[in-house]
């Protein structure tokens, strides 16, 4: 096992997200960004991951890392007041019993795991290790400085740069680094802030280690060390994720196409397709050979296998059984269980309703509190009138029963099998098994009064 922690500073407030919710907390592919950071920590072969939290989004933060991860591998340290990132890491490492630690940043979702096994993997020849990447524009970065030798002698923050010659450099501190526990903590207690804002830097202790020993670097992709600082910045990152997520589940096996949405909770199964404009939320998953067409939006839900969720259809907790077909355009809502090769279609809107195996509701239908049996039919227009103003009631549709067009079925009632409910019947007392239930006022024809009608009508108003 590798004697390796890691400590992943997210006190930060993050005023340029312009926002309420505390930087760390925004969320990308469905994950705060925090997440991702620690994520790659123990992917790397950390054992431990020590959160560095303000008050303000410790409770929030550690929820959303304790459901993930589990309290026993995910521990929090509170930064109260904010004195620095050196400060901050310090803080962290009391709780640090390892040799070795990681210090990252919890704003930078796109770090890789392989990079962070890289950057430890150095540490036998140095006290500390920095990632390092090259920028055209390094304005506002912390500048690598390396000395005569080429080897790092210093980071310096943009605010403190002494000298055109310091301002031209395009190396930057990327804020990821791997360093010698005890070392780390020495250098962490002699941190001074006599700096143009007056903090803690962590950035101080890579001069120290070159100065005590050997201070390396390793130089990553910019793309992968983006860190987010406002909305625009986590919109990149955001479509770099999906970018990864979708090249993950392509390379598993299903047919991914550009501009889908699958959050990192998602579970796409192969031969799945999933078209563009598709979005799967939540702990979504999507069984072997079920198509998600474009512009679906399909939350906390199970797809099954071969099913076919056609466009603009959206399904919220709920599940589809194997080769079910649903939409374009139906609304499972919450509670709705769609068993095989039952049909939803166009304008169906279904919540906490059972359709059984071979049911059909293919056209303008609301059904809500039901179940529907096998085979059973469901016209057009039908609506289950399901809420009396306080209380939900329940509407139970026998097998083969056939529901006609512009029915209202008034719950509590239950439908027989094989019942048949005549178009436009309201219907509120139960139906028996293989009756017929009708409702309808008398129709009268009236010979001639059409065109005396419309006679009547086209006149002009008298004044």
């Amino acid at each position: 096992m590798v004697d390796l922690s890691a400590v992943v500073l997210a006190a930060g407030e993050g005023k340029r997200m312009k926002s309420a919710t505390s930087k760390v907390l925004h969320r990308a592919c469905g994950r705060p960004l925090v997440y991702y950071p620690v994520r790659a920590a123990f992917d790397a072969g950390a054992t431990r991951v020590v959160c560095v939290l303000s008050p303000r989004n410790r409770q929030a933060a550690e929820r959303e890392l304790e459901h993930a991860f589990g309290a026993d591998r995910v521990s929090i340290a509170v930064q109260d007041p904010p004195l620095g990132t050196g400060h901050a890491a310090k803080i962290g490492l009391e709780q640090v019993q390892t040799s070795q630690v990681l210090l990252l940043c919890g704003d930078t979702p796109l770090l890789s795991a392989a990079h962070l096994a890289d950057l430890f993997g150095r540490l036998d020849g140095a006290e500390l290790v920095l990632t390092t990447t090259m920028l055209d524009d390094p304005t506002g970065y912390g500048r690598v400085l390396r000395g005569a030798d080429g080897r790092v002698s210093a980071v310096r923050e943009h605010k403190d740069l002494a000298s055109d010659h310091e301002r031209a450099v395009r190396e930057i501190n990327a804020g990821v680094y791997a360093a010698k526990t005890d070392f780390l903590r020495a250098a962490l207690a002699s941190l001074k802030n006599d700096n143009a804002q007056g903090e803690y830097y962590l950035t101080d202790v890579v001069e120290e280690a070159a100065r005590v020993g050997a201070a390396d670097a390793v130089l990553g992709p910019a793309r992968d060390l983006l860190g987010v600082n406002d909305r625009a910045q986590l919109a990149r990152a955001e479509a770099l994720l999906f970018e990864r997520i979708a090249e993950r589940w392509a390379r598993g096996g299903a047919s991914v196409q550009c501009g889908a949405f699958i959050d990192e909770t998602a579970v796409v199964e192969p031969d799945a397709v999933i078209c563009a404009a598709a979005a799967l939320r939540g702990r979504t998953v999507v069984r072997a050979g079920a198509l998600v067409d474009t512009g679906a939006v399909i939350t906390d839900s199970e797809i099954g296998p071969g099913a076919r969720v056609l466009p603009y259809s959206v399904i919220t907790d709920s599940q589809v059984a194997a080769r079910a077909q649903i939409g374009p355009f139906a609304h499972l809502r919450p509670g709705s269980v769609i068993e095989d090769e039952a049909h939803v279609g166009n304008f169906v809107e279904t919540k906490k309703t059972r359709l059984g195996r071979g049911a059909k509701a293919n056209h303008l239908a609301y059904l809500g509190d039901g179940e529907v049996g096998e085979r059973a039919n469901i016209g057009a227009g039908t609506i289950f009138c399901n809420y009396d103003g306080f209380r939900k009631h329940q509407t139970v549709i026998g097998a083969g029963a056939f529901i006609g067009s512009d029915s209202q079925l008034v719950a509590p009632v239950n439908i027989g099998e094989g019942a048949y409910v005549a178009t436009g019947t309201t219907v509120t007392r139960d139906v028996p098994a293989d009756a017929l239930a009708i409702g309808r006022t008398k129709q009268e024809n009236k010979a001639g009064y059409a065109s005396r009608l419309r006679a009547r009508l086209s006149a002009p108003k008298k004044v």
